[in-house]
């Protein structure tokens, strides 16, 4: 909304909270000077004809939870969902936040039946960005000249791939000691953990958020951004119908290009890790 270059529709199950929600933002629109149209409902026949639909319903994590613990209470949560957004706006884009994400965006290509192209989760935007902060901060540099990789499950398995991530150009590897970007990976890795734990009552909003607008905002406008997204993979990196984070190019009809990269022995095993973690979760699902 603030953007300004989109109409909203915020739905949720719970009677008036989104109604509240787009209440309070739409009284400072006069004070941040946008114009778009707002609306909060608990009917998704307001949702009609979206072009891009992000999913974020579901049980955030509690303290000590993991995300694979969340499939199952999340699975019927999802499938709710995908199945009303498919029914009102089935030209729609779907891009996937709620975790586990990797897991509930194959959930969602399943149920919507869409292409693999036109779903996808949130995965390594987000995880780069906390990479990115970190890194950032440890250098003392700006956040614009650093570029991150992140592929493989959002969760534990995660593959941070410091050799691949830069600040303006320069590989980690050369900034940092070992011993540093390793610290810098696992608090990556536990990102979201860590924030659960502070906020003891609630998980990360504005980070995701913001992760999220990037993969609408690549959309929307047909940026041909190549951005690290949760993607079903059919064969790409040796691995089959399974979705985990790897470069893609998203463009107006969403994955335009899915890019495979030049990956060492370590790295590729990782990354089949990733995947069988993932795997497991829908053997859970009995997808």
């Amino acid at each position: 909304m603030e953007k300004g270059y989109a109409d909203v529709v915020l739905t949720d199950v719970v009677d008036g909270l989104p109604q509240g929600k787009a209440l309070d933002i739409l009284q400072s629109a006069h004070v941040l000077k946008f114009s778009s149209q707002l609306t909060g409902t608990n009917d998704y026949a307001e949702t009609a004809d979206s072009d891009v639909v992000i999913i974020t319903a579901g049980l955030a994590r509690k303290p000590g939870m993991t995300r694979d613990e969340l499939v199952l209470a999340n699975m019927k949560v999802i499938t709710e969902v995908t199945r009303n957004v498919i029914k009102y706006s089935p030209d729609a884009v779907i891009i996937m936040v709620t975790n586990p994400s990797d897991a509930m965006t194959q959930l969602a290509l399943k149920v919507s039946q869409l292409s693999r192209n036109r779903v996808f989760g949130l995965s390594g935007v987000l995880d780069g960005a906390r990479f990115g902060s970190f890194i950032a901060a440890e250098l003392k540099v700006s956040v614009t000249d650093v570029s991150t990789c992140v592929m493989g499950q959002h969760g534990n398995d995660m593959l941070v791939i410091p050799r691949l991530s830069t600040v303006n150009g320069i590989s980690l590897t050369e900034l940092l000691p070992p011993d540093k970007i390793e610290e810098l990976v696992e608090r990556t890795i536990k990102g979201g953990a860590e924030i659960v734990e502070l906020l003891k009552t609630g998980s990360a909003f504005y980070a995701p958020a913001a992760s999220a607008l990037q993969m609408a905002e690549a959309v929307i406008f047909d940026q041909k951004r190549v951005l690290n997204c949760a993607t079903y993979l059919e064969g790409e990196y040796n691995i089959n119908d399974t979705v985990i984070g790897v470069p893609v190019k998203l463009g107006r009809n969403g994955i335009e290009q899915i890019i495979e990269l030049e990956m060492t022995e370590e790295e590729k095993a990782a990354l089949t890790r990733a995947a069988t973690t993932v795997q497991g979760l829908i053997k859970v699902m009995k997808l």
